[in-house]
């Protein structure tokens, strides 16, 4: 995400060992790098070591495309293989909302992006229905309709396969499902594996299946709220990377549920995007490291 300043964003995670912090410092000092940020985290049970910094893009001598290779030296001498990345702040970041009926989700993402306190570029929506195309080109953004027969497995296939192509064409660093409600086969959870959020409620696995609040309601719950998390084949198993919760009594009724977990997904799916967008969240597994 863009700031004030323009700054290259390093993330690493490697076996733990001593001088991993010295030798990414030193191999930054010697190039001229002004760290403005950095955090450390250490797992103690995989012995696995996690770094995210930022560092002053006017204060390197190169872009950050030779930034990019000379740290790929640092993080194969610290044995990080894949596990490292470095952006640029200075681009606005492209995003794909995926989207089927319910609004709630979609109608706070565009006014945060219309509000300049999202500075995202959203690429596209596209929804299985055509009910927030309004909204959607009244933002000026492609809406695409992509419908997805219940019984025709066929069908479905291809309306996946239409899916791919039209998010794919859109390069994104994030495919937001903003309340979707179709699930994604595993060949596109892998190949969007890292950068496909999702919402729910929380309530899973404890409420399953359909009318969730309603269910929630009859167990007289005080706590409702929403987890947003990575995309995986296993059904709303992905690393968690932001949950909130609500308090509830008995005085609400359902349709008062409904509403305050609406709430509560918006903020969640909110916080979980920009944590992604800024680069923040490094994945071990089926866990987050969000620095």
């Amino acid at each position: 995400m863009p700031t004030t300043e323009r700054r290259y964003v390093i993330r690493l995670a490697c076996p733990d060992r001593t001088g991993i912090v010295a030798a990414i410092a030193g191999f930054l000092a010697e190039a001229g790098g002004w760290i403005v940020e950095a955090a450390y985290h250490t797992d103690p049970e995989t012995n696995w070591f996690f770094t995210r910094q930022e560092v002053r893009a006017d204060s390197l001598p190169f872009d950050v495309a030779e930034l990019r290779e000379r740290f790929g030296a640092v993080a194969r001498g610290l044995h990080a293989q894949s596990d490292w990345s470095v952006t640029d702040t200075g681009g606005r970041r492209r995003v794909v909302i995926l989207v089927s009926k319910e609004g709630h989700c979609l109608y706070d993402l565009l006014g945060r992006v219309q509000s300049g306190e999202l500075d995202v570029d959203v690429r596209a929506v596209v929804g299985n229905h055509t009910d927030l195309a309004a909204i959607t080109r009244a933002h000026g953004i492609p809406f695409h309709h992509v419908p997805f027969p219940a019984c025709e497995p066929e069908g479905k296939r291809a309306a996946f396969a239409q899916l791919r192509q039209l998010v794919d064409a859109a390069k994104p660093d994030a495919v937001v499902l903003a309340r979707f409600m179709q699930v994604l086969p595993p060949e596109l959870c892998a190949d969007w594996a890292g950068k496909a959020l999702n919402i729910h409620h929380s309530f899973l696995p404890s409420f399953v299946g359909a009318r969730p609040y309603h269910q929630a309601h009859r167990r007289g719950v005080k706590l409702i709220g929403a987890t947003c998390h990575y995309v995986t084949a296993e059904l709303d198993a992905g690393p968690i990377v932001e949950q909130d919760v609500i308090r509830v009594d008995h005085r609400d009724s359902v349709v008062d549920m409904v509403r305050k977990g609406r709430d509560i997904e918006k903020v969640v799916l909110a916080r979980g995007l920009r944590a992604h967008l800024e680069s923040r969240i490094l994945l071990h597994g089926n866990k987050t490291v969000i620095l």
